[in-house]
């Protein structure tokens, strides 16, 4: 029976052709619709999401810097609705996030116990961290300012005033510590979530360097209005919120004055802090390249002479400018009238300035030209994200340059003396930053030379090829070497320098400048390195006479031109810290 039902199924099978094409048919398109989902599940499994995620964090720190600067926007008009106590509140909520972001990280990295994960070579040098510390140092002194402000005056203001600076001063150590130790990390785990939180650090930096301008540039337009009514030239009120109580210690004004000094270097650490952790959120997920990822030897720089010298006779001389600058604006103040003649002194030596780092930028740009480095053309996110700053940074001063150009053109012959000083001032400044901005650009997109292969070119021997290549590698080690020339190993070291033109096995081809263009090359930076400084002090404590000349102001009306300062200045002093970072990374690769 068992054999018969068989035989009966086989005939069966045998003589139904349909049903036997149907069911084969339907096993293949299962076979194929099987094969599809595999490829549409490992397609959404590995390439959509971290697309996606690195989409919707940046969206999502967008909007959070979006909401912050709302409130400051309303805050800025001075309504009973909006207070400082909200923005500050909602500030603390994001450095919290961000402290227990921060904390779960490192707990989870020392729990691992797994190999080495990679790190990032360029990201966040160790010069870099320890400039960050110093200026975290300070925004701790302006800490404990608001902290001793707020308990003489604690009996009449909010306590989010006294809360908001012990949590701003936690997460300033705990943020130093996680830049320390863990910003080469490149991610690989928990990607998604970690995008989110990298990116939640950097927006919270940027609304703290966002509050820090505002109040900053409150604070000096208050003294500039004072600076008007006293001149006649309006009736400007100043809004300052004082407390409506006495102060419990003898300090209090000491500690509210004493800020403002400080704003700078807290404004320079929040916007530096960003810009690395920004890096960071870059390199998650991402691939490095061993042989580009290595940390390179510094080198001994001898013959360093004009170059420090003459940066430091800018340094000196912008100190004296900006003391002299100030003086001269406070005694026109007393006397009322106006400060035209430090205006005119300060656009004389921003032209004499500029001129000469314009010179020095030019020259730094023909020694590219004349010696040919090659070019390093590997990806690099540290790098990329230097130049895009350095441009977009660029932008404020260079809007600011142009309104002086057009208030020049447009002003009469009633117009103050100083107006053509101001032009050329004004053309250099936009000159300058080109300049500039294409020899920091083409020094860190150059090439180094590459101690490996300096070594290689020591050990091996260059051999002349005839109809094809020689290959000397199963010779006995008594015979010698023979060189294009038919030289001996005796003047192997004269030799070592005319082969820098060969092409070596690998697809390098050194061309290293000699020790007098490198010379050139590091006094030029150090000479900018000290330049940019010099710039980055004039304005940052109170040298600012595009408030105190009044040209543009009567061409463009004190509302649009405040407004054009208040967003030109604050990006103009971090182009010149953030060229003061790149020109000594020039310096030590050079």
């Amino acid at each position: 029976m068992v054999e018969h039902s068989g035989l009966d199924i086989m005939c069966l099978n045998r003589y139904s052709p349909a049903s036997s094409s149907s069911s084969s048919s339907s096993s293949s398109s299962s076979n194929a619709e099987k094969k599809l989902f595999s490829k549409l599940k490992v397609s959404l499994t590995k390439k959509y999401p971290q697309k996606n995620a690195e989409t919707l964090s940046a969206q999502y720190g967008t909007n959070l810097l979006l909401v912050g600067v709302s409130v400051m926007l309303a805050l800025a008009q001075h309504g009973p609705a909006v207070q400082k106590e909200h923005l500050l509140a909602f500030i603390t909520a994001l450095m919290l996030v961000q402290l227990v972001w921060m904390l779960c990280y490192m707990i989870r990295r020392e729990r691992e116990r797994g190999p080495v994960p990679e790190r990032d070579a360029h990201a966040g040098t160790s010069w870099v961290r320890g400039g960050l510390t110093m200026l975290a140092l300070l925004s701790l002194i302006m800490d404990a300012f608001r902290i001793g402000y707020f308990v003489g005056y604690h009996s009449c203001i909010s306590a989010v005033l006294g809360v908001y600076p012990i949590v701003h001063a936690l997460h300033t150590i705990s943020q130093v510590h996680f830049l320390w130790f863990h910003i080469k990390d490149v991610i690989k785990k928990y990607e998604t979530f970690e995008r989110f939180g990298v990116i939640h650090a950097v927006f919270t930096n940027l609304l703290l360097w966002c509050n820090g301008v505002m109040s900053e540039a409150e604070h000096f337009l208050n003294n500039h209005r004072r600076r008007l009514t006293a001149l006649g030239y309006a009736n400007l009120s100043t809004v300052e919120a004082e407390p409506h109580c006495n102060c419990t210690t003898s300090v209090c004004s000491m500690f509210s004055t004493s800020l403002y000094y400080l704003y700078p270097f807290n404004i320079e650490y929040h916007i530096f802090v960003s810009a690395m952790l920004l890096v960071m959120w870059k390199n998650i997920g991402r691939t490095l390249n061993l042989h580009s990822n290595r940390k390179r030897p510094s080198t001994r720089s001898p013959g360093l002479l004009l170059g420090p010298m003459l940066g430091l006779l800018a340094l000196a001389s912008s100190v004296t400018m900006l003391v002299v600058y100030l003086i001269q604006v406070e005694n026109s103040q007393c006397v009322h009238k106006s400060p035209q003649a430090a205006v005119s002194m300060f656009y004389c030596y921003g032209v004499v300035m500029l001129s000469c780092m314009c010179v020095a930028s030019g020259a730094g740009l023909l020694v590219y030209r004349l010696e040919a480095w090659p070019m390093d053309t590997g990806s690099n996110p540290a790098r990329a994200l230097d130049a895009e700053l350095l441009l977009g940074s660029s932008l404020g001063s260079w809007l600011m340059s142009w309104c002086s150009v057009v208030a020049v053109a447009a002003a009469g012959r009633s117009s103050p003396s100083f107006r053509w000083t101001c032009l050329a001032y004004s053309l250099l400044l936009v000159l300058e930053k080109c300049v500039q901005n294409l020899f920091i650009v083409e020094s860190l997109y150059r090439r180094r030379r590459d101690p490996d292969d300096v070594l290689a070119t020591e050990v091996f021997c260059v051999t002349p090829t005839y109809d094809g290549i020689m290959n000397r590698g199963y010779e006995t080690q008594e015979k010698r070497c023979v060189t294009l020339e038919g030289e001996t190993p005796e003047n192997r070291a004269t030799f070592s320098r005319k082969q820098t033109d060969v092409t070596l096995p690998v697809g390098n081809q050194l061309n290293v400048t000699p020790g007098r263009k490198r010379q050139i090359l590091k006094n030029i930076t150090i000479f900018l390195f000290m330049c940019n400084i010099s710039l980055w002090i004039l304005p940052a404590f109170g040298c600012r006479p595009q408030y105190d000349s009044g040209l543009e102001q009567e061409t463009f009306g004190y509302s649009v031109w405040t407004t054009v300062l208040n967003l030109a200045i604050p990006m103009n002093l971090f182009y010149r810290m953030h060229s003061v970072a790149s020109l000594f990374e020039v310096f030590r690769k050079v």
